[in-house]
């Protein structure tokens, strides 16, 4: 028996070996082995979409009498991948790695997220016009068939990099211009689910073997950080009352060529990813409970004091990654349906 969750005030309960890793907010019980942590007897019945149906307005077809009961809200960096720590250094200082190693497996790894968000995902055109979500500019998409489209010459790059069109606070351009920005984020996420299993087609024979090459390196200098990490994404994603939902404070579009990347898009419908770069965490968290509602239960991984003070703010169950550990013990405590 180790350490239990922490509670209210303090005090410790003590828990099976496989519950260390969760924080409990007030208002929440404990689940027993076999049993299912729920808010609520009753479930929210969602139509859940399908993310990847490319039609000319991208319809959604709908899944049926589908009972959602949990939401996974995940943290990327320094949680589902290591990035950010391989650029400091920090992860080779904190594991007895090579730093000048880590830092180049960094570095590299950096250029290719930019390189693929430049090149195929239009992001020296989109990263002054940054979206939370990806269909945040659809309501300006008129649905105009894109097949023989030129983005190259529909004069959006020249007209976004005048007159200030894509602050923060919300200044929008004229109409046309708007519907070119929607005209992007369709081919995004386009692009995004034909492409979110197979990204090495994306990319091309040769910046394939480079990137498999990358992504090798990477996992052997961080012990297959990655690797956990996709056993706790697969069981969530295999579940047909459960979901995944990433929320990051990289702007959208890296975020997408990450996950792009990394190989999460499986676990990651394109509708579920979410950049807290305007918005901050909390606020993305509440967008999420908007969309899902109240009667699920909603469950935090991340590593970060930002997430898991959002999580308190909503009383949402809080997951700390700071080790492999931490990982393992997710693993094991969803392969053992505790949570």
């Amino acid at each position: 028996m180790l350490p239990g969750i922490k509670t209210e005030g303090g005090l410790t309960q003590t828990q099976p070996t496989l519950q260390s890793g969760l924080s409990y907010s007030p208002g929440f019980t404990t689940p027993q082995p076999g049993q299912t942590m729920l808010a609520s007897s009753n479930v929210n019945i969602l139509s859940l979409h399908n993310p990847c149906v490319i039609t000319l307005f991208t319809e959604i077809k709908h899944v049926s009498d589908v009972f959602l009961q949990r939401v996974f809200v995940w943290d990327l960096d320094e949680t589902i991948i290591v990035f950010h720590s391989l650029l400091t250094g920090s992860f080779a200082q904190k594991y007895g790695k090579d730093p000048p190693l880590a830092v180049t497996l960094g570095l590299r790894m950096e250029e290719m997220i930019f390189n693929l968000a430049d090149t195929h995902l239009f992001f020296n055109d989109l990263e002054e016009c940054d979206q939370v979500h990806i269909d945040d500019a659809s309501s300006d998409d008129n649905g105009q068939d894109l097949s023989t489209y030129s983005f190259a010459t529909d004069g959006f790059h020249a007209a976004a990099t005048s007159a200030s069109l894509c602050l923060a606070t919300g200044v929008r351009g004229g109409v046309d211009w708007m519907r070119k920005l929607a005209f992007r984020y369709r081919r995004v996420k386009e692009l995004y689910c034909t492409y979110k299993n197979n990204v090495g087609g994306l990319l091309g024979p040769a910046k394939r073997e480079a990137w498999l090459q990358l992504r090798a390196e990477v996992e052997a200098l961080t012990d297959s950080w990655l690797t956990t990490a996709l056993k706790s994404l697969s069981i969530i994603s295999s579940r047909s009352n459960c979901v995944n939902v990433l929320v990051t404070t990289t702007q959208l579009i890296p975020a997408l060529a990450k996950v792009l990347l990394y190989s999460l898009g499986s676990a990651f419908p394109i509708e579920n990813i979410y950049s807290a770069t305007k918005i901050g965490k909390e606020g993305c968290f509440e967008r999420i409970m908007q969309r899902f509602g109240r009667k699920v239960v909603y469950v935090v991984i991340g590593d970060g004091v930002e997430e898991e003070q959002a999580a308190a703010k909503h009383n949402m169950p809080f997951w700390r990654i700071s080790s492999h550990s931490d990982l393992l013990a997710l693993h094991q405590a969803l392969e053992f349906e505790y949570l």
